[in-house]
């Protein structure tokens, strides 16, 4: 299945149907008197966000939805249905965003989570409704209300404890695919990954987490160039960033810090999230030069980088593991009630 991550749809409800204009005719009933019945409400439209779908890809061939019009009013008291709602299913985690993408409208991130992004017109009344002392043979009711439409975005931001971020070809996928049942696709050149891909990592009985790996970012990326600007929110949600550095690249100091400015240009979303740093495949270098790589890059990252290979295995469960426990603690933190303040006069 394809993955799509951002779909423009539109959106409109139903009608409300009209109320009825009617009056009791029966034999030996003197003056029946009104009994227009109201008109149904028109339908809703509602999001959902559901188990089982990790794609917006439907909606990129079905972009228009109509909910149903209400049923007009009848004699005999008989109000009109009310017109069949539209329920757009979507993954975990997908976000409702007006057509300008300036205002989040909704942001489903729990399975269940609904939420109302139209209302249906009201039914009109019918004659029934207006009759009174002084008019008792009434002959207007109300039309329905008119439906509400608009233009939406939906947007899909995996939900993840862990992401792999780095340069093209720093390795992520291998180290995926090395850490989980995922099989992202691989090779030796850059832009291999062009869909963000997820796997389990499995380090034993409750010991599981979700890690993300998306297409490797490029200078700029923040502000377009490149995949990473479109596919940068979906470590948004990550509690614990994984920086695989490219150890065979020339200079992987400078590296770190190209990766590093364009998750600070992002937002502090990404900027403040816990990280750790790897100098991965080392099993293509020397003892000397794992050294002196190693000593530059803590240079400019601030903290002693973890080695690693994704090929070799080497060094994979110890990151693994330490990632778990930072993923546990900020679960800890998200968790945590927060603390009440007595209150003073």
């Amino acid at each position: 299945m394809k993955f799509l991550d951002q779909a423009k749809i539109y959106l409109r409800s139903g009608n409300g149907g009209a109320g009825c204009i009617s009056f009791r005719r029966e034999k030996y009933v003197e003056r029946g008197g009104p009994d227009g019945g109201d008109g149904g409400k028109g339908g809703d439209v509602w999001v959902e966000a559901v188990e089982g779908l990790n794609t917006l890809i439907d909606y990129r061939y079905h972009q228009h939805f109509r909910a149903g019009t209400g049923i007009h009013g009848m004699g005999r008291n008989r109000s009109g249905a009310a017109g069949d709602d539209v329920v757009l299913k979507v993954p975990v985690g997908t976000q409702v965003l007006d057509e300008d993408k300036d205002e989040v409208l909704a942001d489903l991130t729990t399975e269940g989570d609904r939420a109302l992004l139209l209302n249906g017109g009201n039914g009109g009344w019918g004659n029934a409704r207006f009759k009174s002392a002084v008019n008792q043979a009434p002959r207007r009711a109300n039309p329905g209300e008119d439906y509400e439409e608009r233009w939406i975005w939906l947007r899909l931001k995996l939900i993840a404890d862990a992401g792999l971020v780095g340069l093209p070809n720093a390795g992520k996928s291998t180290w995926l695919s090395a850490v989980s049942a995922a099989r992202p696709k691989t090779a030796a050149y850059p832009f291999t990954t062009l869909h963000p891909n997820l796997g389990v990592v499995d380090l034993g009985p409750g010991a599981r987490f979700v890690l993300a790996d998306i297409p490797g970012l490029i200078e700029g990326a923040s502000e377009g160039a490149g995949l990473g600007s479109r596919f940068l929110g979906h470590v948004e949600r990550a509690g614990v960033l994984v920086h695989l550095v490219d150890g065979t690249a020339e200079d992987p100091a400078t590296d770190y810090a190209t990766i590093r400015a364009e998750l600070e240009t992002y937002g502090d979303i990404l900027a403040n999230k816990t990280e750790i740093v790897i100098l991965n495949k080392i099993d293509a270098l020397d003892e000397a030069t794992i050294t002196d790589k190693k000593k530059a890059l803590a240079a400019v990252c601030g903290c002693t980088p973890m080695l690693a290979s994704g090929v070799s295995g080497q060094g994979v469960k110890t990151v693994m593991h330490k990632a778990l426990e930072l993923v546990r603690l900020q679960n800890k933190k998200d968790t945590a009630p927060e603390e009440e303040t007595s209150w003073q006069p």
